[in-house]
């Protein structure tokens, strides 16, 4: 089965709830028809966690195998792994990663270039959240308990004002903006730049900056925009540097995604 790459290709059978709360935005997952999930990671400018809470853990197939997870936890460029599941139901939180340095508890840095276990992340409070999470009857109690959840774990710690003003350029840019501005905006020497975003974010701003490019042509490839419409649009040099982003932050080609 060919994996999919996105939740607007889920077919028939699936139960889909959104909601907002506690600076994460929420979206409860199940399977009703049973057809299970076999879906590529993709890079996105925000932090994804998945809390599993039904009864068929996700193998997530990298270089070190399948490992069985309840839950994972993806951050701005986590690779191009894996996931399979037989059957879903879950909760999906997604946060900007000013929220998720404040939130989840753990160095960005830890998040960059895999999936991390969120049993690892959050040891048996995981496990007690997806307990609680599969008694619950309504999605609206599965959010508030997860939204509880996330403000207990809120820590004293902040962005600093800076790092938080370039993430806000980069995306207010799409990724057009250039480190000499990011600089030139936060009053600070390159290195330094470099050291704070990174250790705050997960990722220098040169790969912030080139993730959220991605994920706009990535959008407009799965809308069906043309690759050549899409480079352009995007600020890609040509096509084939298109193309090297797309394979190295989704795993496949421009055309097979426009073919989506």
């Amino acid at each position: 089965m060919r994996p999919i790459v996105s939740d607007g290709e889920l077919g028939g059978g699936w139960e889909v709830v959104r909601a907002s709360a506690a600076g994460a935005s929420m979206t409860g997952f199940r399977d009703h028809a049973a057809s299970g999930l076999d879906m590529h990671v993709v890079a996105r400018p925000e932090v994804v966690v998945v809390i599993q809470f039904g009864d068929s853990p996700l193998a997530v197939e990298n270089a070190c195998g399948e490992p069985a997870f309840g839950g994972v936890v993806a951050g701005l460029s986590p690779g191009t792994p894996r996931i399979r599941t037989t059957r879903v139901e879950c909760v999906e939180l997604r946060l900007s990663p000013l929220a998720a340095y404040s939130r989840l508890g753990v160095s960005p840095r830890e998040l960059h270039g895999t999936l991390t276990d969120l049993d690892h992340l959050w040891g048996a409070r995981a496990r007690l959240l997806r307990d609680r999470l599969a008694e619950t009857d309504s999605w609206e109690a599965r959010f508030a308990l997860t939204s509880r959840f996330l403000i207990d774990r809120d820590s004293s710690r902040s962005p600093d004002p800076e790092v938080a003003a370039a993430w806000a350029r980069i995306v207010t840019d799409v990724g057009g903006v250039t480190v000499r501005e990011l600089t030139e905006l936060t009053g600070w020497s390159r290195k330094r730049l470099w050291s704070r975003f990174t250790a705050q974010i997960g990722v220098t701003p040169k790969h912030a900056a080139m993730v959220v490019r991605f994920r706009r042509a990535f959008d407009l490839l799965l809308a069906g925009t043309p690759p050549a419409r899409v480079a352009a649009a995007c600020g890609y040099a040509d096509q084939p540097h298109l193309h090297r982003d797309i394979a190295l932050f989704a795993g496949t080609t421009p055309g097979a995604l426009a073919r989506n």
